[in-house]
């Protein structure tokens, strides 16, 4: 192997020892991030998050879909960057 391949193995390597992947079960809480396009005039006093919103259903590949309190279904699944758990 070429001192390239090995640095670049050494690197991630070193990136996924890092990296804690999170996993959300159905029913737990959780914040979604507001959409940069949909802010609000307040500029950065605008909130960064918005919910708490319950998981309805978890994906895999690491999508969710996400009901608010009232047992109402957002329109579209939500990507798991774009949550955080919300602790009550």
């Amino acid at each position: 192997m070429s001192h390239e391949c090995l640095y670049q193995r050494w690197v991630k390597n070193d990136f996924d020892k890092k990296v804690h992947p999170c996993k959300f079960n159905e029913g737990d809480l959780v914040l979604k991030k507001v959409a940069q396009a949909l802010r609000d005039n307040r500029g950065k006093w605008a909130p960064n998050y918005e919910g708490p919103f319950v998981v309805k259903k978890a994906f895999s590949g690491g999508g969710l879909v996400l009901t608010n309190m009232d047992d109402e279904e957002l329109p579209s699944p939500v990507n798991v960057d774009v949550i955080k758990r919300y602790y009550a």
